[in-house]
């Protein structure tokens, strides 16, 4: 028979035991991301960019731990759906299907407008359009886009409503800008950033040209987005994390 010391040591184990266990819970989240240079990939085998030293920042100043992965962004939503534990991604905007599945951060990041990227061989007729809208409505133009994203709602909806032939492909946006080059679709919507980094070294892409049209929906908040397991303490410390990087 356990004497009534024995019990109280084992309570306490056990009380430690438990407080080890939340730990290490919280030690466990895999944080994901899609590649998308210059902001956040691969090179050589050494992950670089600057949204994703961004996200490093945040969680170390949560004092979350973390484990950082690359993953295809279908992947990532189909985990997030699929009800993976201690799982977060960032790069998101906010659109209502995801919130029925994921929890959101205060805003992580400003984006900024798109630009359009075409060709030399379409060019006059893309850039006799003064704005995105006129754009959209020429039914002799394919506007090529990525079906591995979301543009948000108000440029998801021009999309849906265009004109324009549609070439949508679940690739990287680097595949569809190389597309853009060759002309297999006249024009994309991109973040002059990624084209700017993209178009170094690479003879297709860097034979495209970068325009700014008028009626380009203004930039969106994009999120780190958390599977619902994630306790509300622990989202509440990446939000505080979220802004005093943002003050910074």
């Amino acid at each position: 028979m356990l004497s009534i010391k024995r019990i109280k040591q084992l309570f306490i184990l056990a009380i430690l035991c438990g407080s080890s266990s939340a730990v290490l819970a919280e030690s466990s989240i895999t944080v994901v991301w899609p590649a998308r240079p210059p902001f956040q990939y691969v090179e050589n085998g050494i992950a670089r960019g600057v949204r994703l030293e961004r996200a490093k920042q945040v969680f170390a100043m949560a004092k979350i731990s973390t484990q950082l992965i690359e993953e295809p962004a279908k992947r990532i939503w189909a985990s997030f759906a699929a009800g993976k534990k201690n799982y977060c991604s960032f790069d998101w905007y906010k659109l209502p299907e995801r919130e029925q599945i994921v929890q959101f951060s205060v805003a992580f990041e400003k984006t900024p407008p798109y630009s359009v990227l075409t060709n030399d061989t379409v060019l006059t007729q893309v850039s006799a359009h003064k704005n995105l809208r006129s754009l959209m409505a020429d039914p002799e133009l394919t506007l090529g886009s990525l079906d591995s994203v979301s543009y948000g709602k108000e440029l998801e909806s021009m999309i849906f409503y265009s004109r324009n032939k549609q070439l949508r492909m679940n690739v990287l946006p680097r595949i569809m800008a190389r597309m853009i080059g060759a002309n297999r679709a006249s024009y994309m919507l991109i973040d002059k950033r990624e084209w700017e980094f993209m178009k170094t070294g690479d003879q297709y892409i860097s034979s495209t040209r970068i325009l700014d049209l008028e009626g380009v929906p203004e930039g969106l908040d994009s999120f780190i987005v958390c599977s619902k397991d994630v306790p509300a303490a622990v989202m509440s410390r990446l939000n505080a994390a979220i802004i005093k990087v943002g003050s910074n």
